[in-house]
This record gives C-alpha cells, structure tokens and sequence, in this order.
C-alpha cells in the first residue's frame, strides 16, 4: 500500500452532530491553502447501502455526486469548501462492507476461512480507508468516521483506525477527536467530564487521539485546556477550541486561528507548497456579511421541519446571495399548509418563490398553488426537480386546460400524463440506487434565460429522478408559451422549462444546488436573486 498518502481520521465523542464534516471540510481547506492536494471521505455506519432510500427526516438530504453516488450530505460540504468533486468512493457505509464481504464469501474467495469481522470485516474497511490515497492523486486523505466513539455500530471502525496506525506508521496517520465541553449555567463552569471519558472510550479501543477539537459555547480558559491536555494524554497546544461561528464557512478562519493545520503539518511533517493566505475566502466572507441589499425567498417543501433536507439549495443561495452582495432571507413554507384560499398571505410578500425537489403526492395541492400563484402574479419562480414537474402539471392544467393533468407518480390513471416514467424505470422492482442518477449534458436553446445564465450553449448538471416530462404534450406546451429551453442531446429528455412572457419563470428537471460552491456560485441561483432583487425594486 502507498506509504506516500497521509491519512487523518476524525472522530466524535459525546453526541453526534457536532460538527465533524464541518471540521473536516474546514482542514482540508487550510492544507488546500497551503498548496496540499487533499480529498475527503465519509464513512457511515448504519447498515443501509447508501442514503438513498433514507427519508430526508432521518438523515437530511441526499447529495448526489458527478458519477451518481448517491451519498451523505457531509460530501456536499467537501465540495462546496474544496470546489473539487468526490464520487462513489468518498463514502462508504457498513452496508457496503459486509455487502462486499458477503459477497466474496459467497464466491469462494476466503478459502474456507471462518467469516468474521476481525480480519475480514476490518479489512475491507482499510482497504476502503486507503482506497482513494492509492490512486496517487492525494497527499492527504482526511476520513470522518459517522457517529459516535462508543456506538456499538462503529466499533468495526475504530478497530480499523486502531489497525491503520501500524500499517501506515507514525508520520503517516494522526486522529483528531471532536468532543463537546458542556457549560453547566447552574453552576457556571465549563465541565471537562464528558470530553475524558470519550478520550477514555477511544483508548479502550486502543486509539490516542492527537489533537482533540473542543466544541464550546464559552472560551476555554487556559486552566480547562490544561486539565483536558492531561486527562486525556496530550499535547497543550493540541487541545483546540471551537466556538460556535455565526456561519460554517467561518469556520475554517477560526481553525487557522486556533493554529489546527500548523499541528497537522508539524505531526504529518509536511511542508507548505504555497500559500495562497485563503484570499478569495475572506472576500466571499467579506461580501456575505456585508450585503448592500436583501431579498425575501420562500422555499416551498414538504420536509421544511427539517432545514438540512434542503441543505445544499440553502447553502446554494448563500453563495449566489454572496456573490450579488444580497443577503437572501429564506423562508422554509410547508407545502401541506399552502391552500388556495391563503396563498395570497403566505406568498404575497415574498419576492421570488422555490419549489422544491422531493417525492411523493403529500403537499401537492401547496405546490402546484405557489406555482399558479408565481405564473399569475408575474414572482420570480424557480422550480428544482420535483418543482419543474409541478409548473408543468399547474400550466396544463390552468393555461392549456387539460384538466386533471398529471404526474403518473402521483396518479397512475391521469388522462393527461404531462410528467410520466422513464422508459428505464419501468420494470425496476428495486429502488437503492436505480434513478437517473449523476452528471448528464444538456443542450441550451438560444436567446432563452437559462442559456443568458449559463452563458454557454452546453452544459453538464446532475439528476436524480424516476418520472419526466412526458414529450408528447411537448408542442402544446411551446404553442401556449412554456418552452423547453434545455434538452439532453441523447434521448431529448427536457431537462429545462420556462417561461416566454414573464420576468423569470424556469423549472430544471435536474438539481442545480450540488454543483454550487463557495468559489462558484450557481448560474442559475445568482440569475434567480437578480431577478428576485427586479422585482423587490419595481415593488
């Protein structure tokens, strides 16, 4: 194996949800700053192949990589920090591993070995774990590990972190642990308890952590950092604090602060190649907190309870909204709650309408009322998905006058099947990992607003869906004003609809937001903020 890549492991102690991507994101944008070439990867360990078939409640949204991997929303944040794309390699789950463990036994390739999960399951872990450092493209390999030291679940891999320390040697392999230091109000002090006995679990399982990341509402004073350096084995200056920051993309200017990548280098004995002092960052972070303007946009969606289903359309206006110097105040609006009778005040005030991408009929009324309510009222609307199906159902319905036009998903026996399944889907029993999934080309039609966004006649975005509009009803559509203004060149799928008389009216059948990142914002999201400033203007 590549001794040549070093690889980081990061872990969290005490409650999940502290912040590890974050944090990993945020690393490996310091070391990329010092001209370190670095990627980052997610292993999960819950038993489901991949987050596919996951409800957005249960675990957020599910991004979606260039070459179709249906993966965790962390690796949204790899790339939205990095401006570099991960693939199907970037995360692995435990149903991945004993998918291929499984499946090797039952080839024959163990010999007749008893099947357990020392060597056989922590083994395929490590070769997973270096999988990406071996394709020479990396010096760094940074692995978050999901959930929680002390998880039954995640015991398979820390022993497997445990086991990579000896296989790569010293120089070669750091752990960083991500603990919490509760501050108890009653008693008015930051309490170290928790943090030790999360270290004290990690060296059950035979792993020392080399620099502990402290999450902290409070500042740590320098006699707390003390006690946890020598409760928890180590170094002074390897104990970090991180404070809540008022955004995520703060973060990686507080790590630097806090010197996490001058320890890094110095354990990994790694040299700066340039350093490029982060500029481009701090003018994004610049322009984000000093907006000359702002907009009000209504997300309308059925999983609004929990923002992080949305997660990377949110992050996608903040880039865009950055980059226009406009604050863009988002309002997540259930679509259950969305009626004809009180549209007018849920949506009147807002400058620009969402609707966005999901599966199923639940909210449907909602959705297709903010479209009407969008068309008539000349708001400029943006429909991802899901959203573009429902503009195309609302104008064949109260333009074209099909009525009862519909998705077959939501109604199998609709005499108007305006959006239906692809051909490809039809006979599929199985649902992990079986849409339209990844990077496709789509070709824009000139003197249209999505080719005066992007700017170019070609363009490659990212899918995931089973239904389509459906191209029979495709004239009528044209004739009454809606036109296709992107189609895939191979099998004519629209891949964009819109509107010829109204300020800005676009639906994309693809998912525009996992391509946006902080360095490059989204065409079609800075385009939707323009327009949605027009018209706060002309108000």
């Amino acid at each position: 194996m590549g001794s040549s890549t070093k690889h980081i492991f990061i872990t969290g102690g005490v409650t999940s949800s502290l912040g590890k991507g974050i944090i990993a994101a945020s690393l490996a944008k310091l070391l990329q700053s010092r001209g370190i070439s670095v990627t980052i990867q997610k292993f999960d360990p819950y038993l489901n192949i991949d987050p596919g078939t996951l409800n957005p409640y249960e675990h957020g949204e599910c991004f979606v990589t260039e070459d179709g991997a249906e993966t965790d929303l962390d690796l949204g944040h790899y790339e939205r920090f990095l401006n570099t794309e991960t693939s199907q390699d970037n995360n692995v789950t435990t149903g991945k591993i004993y998918n291929n463990v499984i499946t090797k036994e039952r080839k024959g390739e163990y010999l007749g070995k008893t099947v357990q999960v020392i060597p056989h399951i922590t083994d395929e872990i490590k070769n997973n774990f270096f999988k990406l450092g071996e394709t020479g493209k990396y010096e760094v390999v940074i692995t978050e590990i999901g959930g929680c030291v002390g998880d039954i679940e995640s015991l398979p891999f820390v022993e497997a972190v445990r086991q990579s320390r000896w296989d790569l040697g010293p120089n070669n392999f750091m752990v960083i642990h991500l603990t919490l230091i509760p501050y108890l109000a009653a008693a008015k002090e930051l309490k170290t308890k928790p943090t030790q006995h999360s270290v004290k679990q990690l060296l059950e399982a035979g792993v020392q952590p080399d620099i502990l990341v402290c999450r902290t509402e409070k500042h740590l004073p320098m006699e707390v950092k003390k006690k946890i350096a020598q409760f928890c084995n180590v170094q002074l200056n390897c104990v970090i604090e991180a404070m809540d920051a008022d955004s995520i993309y703060d973060v990686p200017l507080l790590m630097k602060k806090e010197k996490l990548d001058e320890r890094v280098m110095t354990k990994l004995k790694l040299t700066s190649k340039s350093n490029t002092e982060l500029e481009q960052w701090k003018e994004f972070l610049g322009k984000l907190k000093n907006p000359t303007q702002e907009i009000h946009i209504g997300l309308v969606g059925k999983y609004v309870s929990l923002p992080d289903a949305y997660k990377s359309i949110i992050e996608s206006f903040t880039h865009a909204g950055a980059s226009l110097e406009c604050k863009v105040n988002l309002t997540l609006i259930s679509s259950e709650e969305i009626n004809e009778d009180n549209v007018d005040k849920k949506l009147g005030e807002l400058d620009g309408i969402v609707v966005a991408p999901g599966f199923g009929e639940r909210g449907l009324i909602g959705k297709v009322e903010a479209v009407k309510f969008a068309r008539e009222r000349l708001i400029p609307f943006f429909g991802i998905c899901l959203g573009l199906q429902i503009a195309v159902i609302e104008f064949a319905r109260n333009v074209i006058g099909m009525k009862g036009a519909s998705s077959t998903e939501m109604d199998p026996d609709t005499e108007y099947p305006v959006i239906y399944l692809m051909e490809g889907q039809k006979n599929l029993t199985q649902l992990g990992g079986t849409m339209r999934l990844g990077s496709y080309p789509c070709e824009l039609t000139k003197n249209t607003k999505a080719s005066a966004a992007y700017g170019k006649p070609k363009i490659n975005e990212r899918h995931r869906h089973r239904y389509e509009f459906n191209n029979k009803y495709l004239k009528e559509f044209e004739q009454n004003g809606m036109i296709a203004s992107g189609k895939n060149p191979e099998g004519g799928l629209v891949e964009i609809m819109e509107l010829k008389d109204h300020p800005w009216f676009l639906g994309t059948q693809f998912h525009p937001e996992y391509k946006s990142t902080v360095l490059n914002p989204h065409p079609l999201f800075v385009r939707f903020i323009k327009a949605a400033i027009d018209e706060k203007q002309q108000k």
